[in-house]
């Protein structure tokens, strides 16, 4: 496993140095032949491919026989999501990527460390803004090497951001009958390399997510915890990264999450377990 204290700078060097050389150039500049669709509304671009392979081969070199798990990786060989349950790398190349090639909204760069399923380590940086957010297991959360708390907005009612588009219908239907008319309903940003930042920073109170995949939550549900606000499964059992389970609050307080996690369960929205 690598030595976290001397990972930081490390790090931070290699994030800079991807978005610098793929991400940024392209930026409002991506030619129709560098884009393609994985799925429905789920864009993959040449960035995506050529950061993911470069911190692919710098974090192997970095920490060697520490496997990796890449989003793109993942969507070329599923069995790739089998590393999860080992000490791993977890790579989200561009979070954000159809704001990426909208040329509008944010995006990021997600790397976690994980051992035994479960997040030990996490760098989320902003290539725009030159920012990022870190968090070691236990140590705290960071800005830029500077020590941060997340800071609920103190509005009445709380801002909850959602994406419903990954809502299915009758759960769209129930969020907006029973949990929106109890809170300021947000725009999610479409990255989660922003949603989480804007949680401890104060711009969200609450965030609830549907889709849980490792390289989109590993590192900014760690950073989330580890500012002292409560990321976890609407039952309160701790996000792991290699259990496929869905859906998750993240809250810039535990009372936040505890009063949305009742909410939530009480009217079945979604299941405890």
């Amino acid at each position: 496993m690598a030595d976290l204290t001397a990972l930081d700078a490390e790090i931070r060097d290699l994030l800079r140095f991807a978005a610098q050389g793929s991400m940024l150039p392209r930026y409002r500049a991506l030619k129709e032949d560098e884009i393609e669709m994985k799925g429905e509304d789920d864009p993959v671009t040449v960035v995506d491919r050529e950061v993911e392979a470069f911190l692919t081969d710098a974090l192997t070199k970095l920490a060697p026989g520490v496997a990796v798990v890449g989003e793109e990786a993942v969507a070329a060989d599923e069995s790739v999501l089998e590393r999860l349950s080992e000490a791993c790398w977890i790579i989200d190349p561009l979070d954000g990527t159809a704001n990426f090639t909208s040329g509008e909204g944010h995006f990021g760069i997600m790397v976690a460390l994980a051992d035994a399923g479960e997040a030990i380590a996490g760098w989320i940086y902003d290539p725009v803004r030159d920012r990022l957010c870190h968090a070691k297991r236990g140590e705290g959360a960071f800005v830029d090497g500077e020590r941060t708390r997340a800071q609920p907005s103190g509005d009445t009612p709380p801002h909850l951001a959602a994406m419903k588009r990954f809502m299915g219908g009758e759960q769209r239907a129930l969020f907006e009958a029973e949990i929106e008319p109890y809170y300021q309903i947000i725009q999610a940003p479409g990255a989660a390399a922003e949603q989480y930042p804007l949680t401890v920073f104060g711009g969200h109170d609450l965030a609830i997510y549907e889709r849980t995949l490792a390289w989109d939550h590993a590192a900014g549900c760690l950073f989330l915890n580890e500012a002292g606000g409560a990321c976890l499964r609407p039952d309160g059992s701790p996000y792991r990264v290699d259990d496929g389970r869905r859906g998750m609050i993240g809250a810039a307080s535990r009372n936040l999450f505890d009063e949305l996690a009742e909410r939530l369960i009480s009217v079945g929205y979604m299941p405890a377990d």
